[in-house]
């Protein structure tokens, strides 16, 4: 595909835009390639477009300017190509709260557009997700475990899970694009064990080695592994002081926020966890905020890090084996 007729499977095939609708496009002014080619599919959906750009934002989960917090929640479609996420945040949240559909595309590149996640059918994403959904029924645990050393179990209340399937067609649905995962919000207090991040980290432009997070009763406790791990600590840092000025637990930061699971098959591992997240196979952890999706810590920051060829069991279903999807 070229980065035109992505844009037009965004708009019409992803997000259902109708001739009327309101439609929002937020960019930052690093993407604002991406976000006009979006703005003019939108304006062939015969839909009453707008295009807004905004600085980029500091972290993953940064709020939005206030003036464009507030836009969002008068529309009926937003996407959103930025360089920092805006899924995990109170705008995002409270937009999702008033029906508007909204599909974020944190670090998209035009690449992007052309291979990858956003060729794939996103029907049958959303098929592969509803059999998983299916198949780990109303499991309360979960035990992540690799060759590389990842050892890690936590609670899960089944109730939370979040199905990113590409296809948001009805009010209030979010998620990624390109989409494919299937997540939630672990019960907070219960993640304990090792976590070795190998494929990528939010935050963080490459690995130089692994990441290893020693977890115990739902907060990393300590990062290890070379610039990346150094990288990634800077960033929680920054952010726990940014709560402690506003008179908050710098800690909650560090608080293990969500359990995803990749279930893109076009999606492959390219040093940018938007996509890497979504490959077939791979499971994700996220440290930081989980008040937008099931929990109820507010952090400011939100990173995820993705795990390569892990097995994954969910109570007594064992859905991955060594990277193998079990469906």
């Amino acid at each position: 595909m070229t980065l035109e007729a992505g844009a037009e499977k965004v708009i019409f095939d992803c997000m259902g835009v109708s001739p009327g609708e309101k439609v929002l496009i937020i960019a930052d002014t690093e993407k604002q390639q991406i976000g006009q080619a979006l703005f003019d599919q939108a304006i062939e959906a015969k839909s009453e477009a707008m295009f807004v750009i905004m600085l980029p934002r500091a972290r993953h989960g940064e709020e939005p300017p206030k003036g464009i917090a507030e836009l969002m929640k008068h529309v009926d479609v937003i996407v959103a190509p930025a360089s920092c996420s805006l899924t995990h945040t109170q705008a995002r949240r409270e937009a999702s709260k008033v029906g508007v559909r909204i599909a974020t595309m944190p670090m998209i590149i035009p690449q992007m557009f052309t291979t990858g996640g956003l060729t794939a059918d996103f029907y049958a994403v959303r098929d592969r997700i509803e059999t998983a959904s299916k198949k780990i029924g109303n499991a309360d645990s979960a035990h992540i475990t690799t060759v590389k050393g990842t050892d890690l179990k936590m609670h899960i209340s089944p109730g939370r899970w979040v199905k990113d399937t590409g296809i948001f067609s009805e009010k209030g649905q979010y998620g990624n694009l390109p989409a494919g995962e299937l997540f939630l919000a672990p019960d907070e207090g219960t993640a304990n064990g090792m976590l070795v991040i190998d494929g990528a980290m939010a935050g963080v432009p490459e690995l130089d080695e692994p990441i290893r997070i020693t977890i115990k009763d739902g907060f990393a406790e300590n990062i290890e592994g070379g610039q990346g791990a150094e990288q990634l600590q800077k960033i929680l840092t920054e952010a726990g002081e940014k709560l402690k000025e506003a008179g908050k637990n710098p800690k909650l930061v560090y608080n293990i926020a969500e359990l995803g699971i990749g279930m893109n098959d076009k999606a492959g591992v390219i040093n940018n966890p938007l996509e890497d997240e979504k490959v077939l196979g791979t499971v994700h952890v996220a440290v930081g905020d989980n008040s937008t999706f099931g929990g109820t810590v507010k952090a400011g920051v939100h990173l995820d890090g993705i795990i390569m060829n892990p097995t994954l069991r969910l109570g007594e279903v064992e859905l991955i084996r060594d990277g193998k999807m079990l469906l």
